[in-house]
């Protein structure tokens, strides 16, 4: 039995990993590459392992730096079952077809700019077919994967259907725990249960991404959400919110519907801009059961979701080329999350050189990326060959992360009695080194932080 890190050790993303237990293999996770375009480059590179040798992939949860390289690995060979947690079925089809999309609308461009032939990343029938391949499962619900693997999903308060996955991996008379956390929430955060408890393991697989910083109050974010909204400045220009399409543009649009009457947004225009957010949404409202007490109470009290009475839904491209019509008084939360792609980009071409625009950075932006840049404070950003100067007012919204902080994980792992080892991954170097640091010090934890391609005997 031996575990080997891939993706997503010593980095944020392209989470991926290997399980060996006797003849089988097992990936945990396939996600994609993200960042600038050097690191998305990699993505066309060869998997450091036989596709077709792969027995079974266990998904952590739907955001594409976990499940973007599936349709790569079908492609490649894989043929085998894909577990997943019933919402993130769900949302891995849509999410897979947006990004197939997108992979063959840019290799159309790249193709009509260099005048030679370039194939997209995957196509919307190789997305297709990984769908064809999924097999969902309820939380707390064991089932066996391949001889000698048993699962257990458990709700990691992430996004809707996140997980946290517990593995038991038997061989010769031997039988290891292993627990992956997949990606954590943070603890009373709204529409979601909070990060599952589990109560022992022989090894954690753990994420990181926030290892090194303790977020922003969340009701102290809140407050500076609607002072930004309720700000003089805010009735002279426009205010861009990029979001990822799963997870974030849900919570937006709830803080925003909770707070409309206080806030006084009747006198904005409120868009959806992204049709991929749109269609996540409605599979947020319609997995009620997986709502935490609040949101529950909110649902029964409005008669159902969204809250937000002045929404509108850009689903069609030329509705949303309308919104960069206006001058003032639009909220704009469209993808994607990171400013490397999708509607935001054109608004932020739009909006960026007006110095009456805000723009809200409410999650992380991969180093790299054009979020990243901005939040950089660097003063022109290119955007589709243009030198765009940036006179907008950018500001980091830190306390909306979907991910835990130090002490979220922290906390999390101290729900294990016996305090098992950690092996650290989806985190940039220093936050890892960071954490490990606070995580020993506080648990008496023993702390590891793998490179790509190591194998962890079990």
């Amino acid at each position: 039995m031996k575990l080997e890190f891939f993706g997503a050790a010593a980095e944020v993303t392209g989470s991926c990993h290997i399980l060996h237990v006797g003849k089988h293999k097992v990936l945990l996770d396939c996600g994609l590459i993200q960042g600038g375009r050097k690191d998305e480059e990699r993505n066309h590179d060869p998997f450091p392992f036989d596709a077709s040798k792969i027995d079974a992939v266990v998904l952590s949860h739907a955001h594409l730096d976990h499940c973007g390289r599936l349709p790569l690995l079908v492609k490649r060979g894989f043929n085998g079952p894909i577990f997943a947690q019933e919402a993130s079925c769900e949302l891995v089809a849509i999410l897979l077809a947006d990004a197939a999309h997108l992979a063959e609308r840019d290799a159309e461009y790249r193709s009509r700019k260099t005048g030679k032939k370039v194939k997209p990343l995957y196509t919307i029938d190789e997305g297709e077919r990984v769908i064809r391949q999924m097999h969902p499962r309820k939380y707390r619900e064991a089932f066996n994967v391949v001889k000698g693997v048993k699962v257990r999903f458990r709700d990691a308060g992430h996004i809707l259907g996140s997980c946290s996955v517990e593995v038991w991996v038997h061989e010769s008379g031997r039988e290891k725990k292993i627990v992956f956390s997949g990606d954590l929430g943070q603890y009373d955060t709204p529409i979601l249960k909070d990060p599952e408890s589990i109560d022992r393991a022989d090894l954690v697989l753990m994420e990181s991404t926030y290892g090194g910083r303790r977020h922003r109050d969340r009701e102290r974010t809140i407050s500076e959400l609607g002072g930004i909204l309720t700000s003089e400045r805010s009735r002279k220009g426009n205010i861009l919110i990029p979001a990822f399409a799963i997870g974030r543009s849900q919570e937006i649009m709830f803080q925003l519907g909770k707070h409309h009457e206080e806030w006084g947004l009747e006198r904005f225009q409120v868009f959806l801009d992204s049709p991929m957010a749109i269609e996540a949404s409605r599979i947020y409202w319609e997995n009620t059961q997986l709502y935490d007490e609040e949101a529950t109470r909110l649902r029964l009290e409005n008669g159902g979701m969204p809250l937000l009475p002045n929404l509108k839904l850009s689903r069609r491209t030329d509705e949303s080329m309308a919104i960069n019509r206006i001058r003032s008084g639009a909220i704009v939360i469209a993808g994607s999350g990171m400013c490397n792609g999708g509607r935001i980009v054109h608004h932020l071409k739009h909006n960026l050189e007006r110095e009456e625009t805000q723009v809200l950075i409410t999650g992380y932006q991969a180093f790299g990326s054009l979020g990243r840049r901005l939040v950089n404070g660097e003063q022109t950003v290119r955007i589709h060959g243009q030198t765009i100067p940036v006179r907008a007012t950018i500001h980091t919204l830190g306390g909306l992360s979907a991910h835990g902080d130090q002490d979220d994980l922290a906390r999390w792992y101290e729900c294990m009695e016996n305090r098992p080892d950690v092996y650290l991954v989806h985190g940039e170097p220093e936050a890892q080194e960071d954490f490990s640091k606070y995580l020993a010090g506080r648990s008496g934890a023993a702390v590891h932080i793998p490179k790509p391609g190591d194998v962890l005997e079990l």
